[in-house]
């Protein structure tokens, strides 16, 4: 339950343009009709006062009046437990369930920055390896959609968003037959892209900022992608 504090206190969420953590915060809270005030800082550069909230030095942050939470599962979680909108099952079991796919999500999102920061060919073609088998094991038990658990849109949707979302990007460098033969994922996946919470949970120059992102790592994948022409006057 909201406390009497906590219900007429600004939120006001701390975020990073390429955190796919952030982009869960945000398609939690526009699910649930939230106003909110979105603030972006570098994370190169983390100002004093954003350690301060911060423990980790991580975004997200959510702020509630002048008292901060941090890491995304328990934003994700506080959300529940005080706005509308419930996201999670009310089946103790089956929310059980959920969270258990939410922790394999993050697990995959970590393989990714994997992929993404392998050094070299047979570094990158294993970390490949460890995506392609993860999203074997994900494709085994999804159902017919067209969410994760049929309908409707869950907090496990919120959080495999933005995983999808880096293939986007990757699928113009070159295709790496991660979601080769796995039609239940790609169906999952183009059905979330279309959902407006999940299309506005970033800015429109995202895909530029994710792939210039991608060109500054010292990266095998780096070295795939092909320079944009220039324009000229």
């Amino acid at each position: 339950m909201t406390s009497p504090s906590e219900k007429d206190a600004a939120i006001t969420l701390i975020s990073y343009h390429l955190c796919p953590y952030v982009q869960r915060a945000v398609i939690a809270l526009t699910e649930k009709g939230v106003p909110f005030e979105r603030i972006d800082i570098d994370l190169a550069n983390k100002p004093a006062w954003f350690l301060t909230i911060s423990p980790l030095g991580k975004t997200p942050v959510l702020k509630i009046g002048e008292t901060a939470i941090f890491e995304s599962s328990v934003i994700l979680e506080y959300l529940e437990e005080t706005q509308p909108n419930r996201l999670h099952p009310a089946d103790p079991l089956l929310r059980a369930m959920h969270r258990s796919w939410i922790a394999f999500g993050s697990a995959v999102l970590d393989d990714i920055a994997g992929f993404y920061n392998a050094r070299d060919v047979a570094t990158a073609d294993a970390k490949a390896q460890t995506l392609r088998n993860r999203f074997a094991q994900l494709e085994e038990h999804l159902g017919e959609g067209p969410y994760f658990a049929s309908d409707p849109f869950s907090l496990v949707d919120v959080v495999w968003a933005p995983v999808f979302r880096y293939f986007d990007s990757f699928d113009r460098i070159a295709d790496f037959g991660i979601l080769t033969d796995k039609p239940k994922t790609q169906r999952w996946r183009r059905i979330l892209a279309e959902r407006p919470s999940v299309i506005g949970a970033v800015a429109p120059d995202y895909p530029a900022r994710l792939r210039q992102f991608l060109i500054d790592r010292p990266s095998w994948l780096s070295r795939q992608i092909v320079p944009a022409a220039p324009v000229f006057a």
